[in-house]
């Protein structure tokens, strides 16, 4: 795997450096994730919690009622024990139930309560809303090429081994 090539006239806090372009991205991924927390806050779940209610609200609209909990992680791409956290918490406020697989009993299926689509109703517009709001700084062109460099580094990253 080869190093981007650094232009020879790219010092180390150059706007064209590898590292500030990093910090940039860090700097505004936390940003992002902020803004994100302070909506979900309102309705008191995280992120992660709303990537597995919307995982969930997706596959009941694609026909399937429940979702492993193993591929809730895939989907939502957070960790297994992350995973079970958000279900758990999600579980005791009445929003999804689990269930076990009537072909494997290793193997738990996670569902939206009405309770959970009712909070998915409320929060669909709002959320839509926000998601607007954060990107409103972008002109149609901008959306497009950060959407094309954003699929660009995530190819990348794919490819490189985890340690």
């Amino acid at each position: 795997m080869s190093m981007p090539e650094i232009p020879s006239s790219a010092k180390p806090d150059t706007p064209d450096s590898v590292e500030t372009v990093f910090r940039a991205f860090l700097g505004t991924s936390g940003v992002l994730r902020k803004k994100m927390r302070d909506y979900f806050g309102r309705f008191g779940i995280s992120g992660a919690q709303w990537g597995i209610l919307r995982v969930l609200n997706r596959a009941e609209q694609d026909g399937e009622p429940a979702v492993r909990l193993t591929d809730i992680g895939h989907r939502v791409l957070i960790t297994p024990p992350s995973v079970t956290g958000a279900v758990n918490r999600l579980e005791k406020l009445g929003w999804v139930m689990r269930t076990t697989a009537s072909t494997d009993q290793r193997s738990k299926l996670v569902s939206l309560t009405p309770s959970g689509r009712e909070l998915i109703a409320r929060m669909k517009e709002g959320h839509r809303a926000r998601v607007h709001a954060v990107m409103a700084g972008l002109s149609p062109q901008e959306l497009r090429d950060l959407h094309t460099l954003l699929t660009q580094l995530t190819k990348h990253l794919e490819t490189i081994p985890s340690e």
